[in-house]
């Protein structure tokens, strides 16, 4: 389930690629989660899965859909709008394993990073830095994409920490619907606002069929699913390997170049995660 999660999630920036040219970020992403709350719904039905019960579980997934759907994607997605490359994101989201790896040191005494797992985090995170490094453009931040991209980094760490914490185990389907609801509800008065009008290109309705089915789906449920089951420490160390993923694909799709330095990072990142994830003794 680890791998399959990479691969899917991986996708992400190739789907962005696709349509991003198309529509605003803040409206794609309303239109994903409207029409996932739909397709969870109907799952929903069909399987008569069990709903969360309490309010407080409730409250609990609404803040962890605002921060990991809202908060993250809503600030990958304006970020690259905003002219800051897709590799120059990955670069900042991608110390989303350090910070969760140092607020558990500082926090949880139950939950402490070995010495064997902080070396797998820095070789993960310098392979993250080789893939990405042939990507970063010369004055492609500035203070706007740049504060949104630290603002989905801070984002999608809180979420993390959050539902591993305060989230009881339940049904993934009904969960992810709760989740998708909170993020619509925040992310509709944004859309309203962007002027740009949205052009229904077959990328975009292909970008945003892959979104719905794949991404959140897909995706998201495993996400959660592995948060459920394992430590916080180790999920997010996965995801180091998305930046290597998705340059592989760019290179099989759009002909990327794909160099010797970016073979060599995408070693250290699968390195790094195997040291982060082995049992220990």
């Amino acid at each position: 389930m680890p791998w399959v999660f990479v691969l899917v999630w991986s996708t992400g920036f190739i789907v962005a690629r696709y349509g991003m040219p198309y529509s605003p970020p803040i409206t794609f992403l309303t239109w994903r989660y409207g029409l996932s709350i739909l397709c969870f719904l109907v799952w929903v039905g069909l399987s008569q899965a069990q709903w969360p019960r309490g309010a407080a579980q409730w409250g609990h997934l609404a803040v962890t859909g605002v921060l990991m759907h809202a908060g993250y994607l809503g600030g990958v997605w304006a970020a690259v709008k905003a002219g800051m490359g897709a590799g120059t994101v990955a670069l900042i989201v991608g110390l989303q394993p350090v910070l969760t790896a140092v607020w558990l040191t500082a926090r949880d005494a139950q939950n402490r990073v070995t010495a064997r797992q902080w070396m797998g985090l820095a070789l993960g995170f310098g392979g993250l830095v080789l893939v990405v490094h042939g990507k970063l453009g010369v004055g492609e931040i500035n203070p706007l994409n740049l504060g949104l991209a630290v603002f989905a980094l801070l984002a999608i760490t809180t979420g993390t920490l959050y539902q591993k914490r305060h989230v009881q185990p339940c049904d993934v389907r009904t969960a992810n619907t709760v989740q998708l609801a909170a993020a619509w509800l925040v992310s509709l008065p944004v859309a309203w606002w962007e002027s740009e009008p949205v052009v229904l290109h077959p990328h975009l309705l292909g970008a945003m069929a892959w979104s719905v089915l794949g991404l959140t789906l897909g995706g998201s449920s495993l996400l959660y699913l592995l948060i459920q089951r394992g430590a916080a420490t180790a999920v997010t160390s996965l995801l180091y390997l998305v930046p290597p993923c998705t340059a592989l694909m760019a290179w099989l799709l759009f002909r990327e170049p794909l160099t010797v330095l970016t073979l060599v990072g995408m070693g250290l990142a699968v390195f790094g995660v195997l040291l982060v994830v082995r049992p220990t003794r």
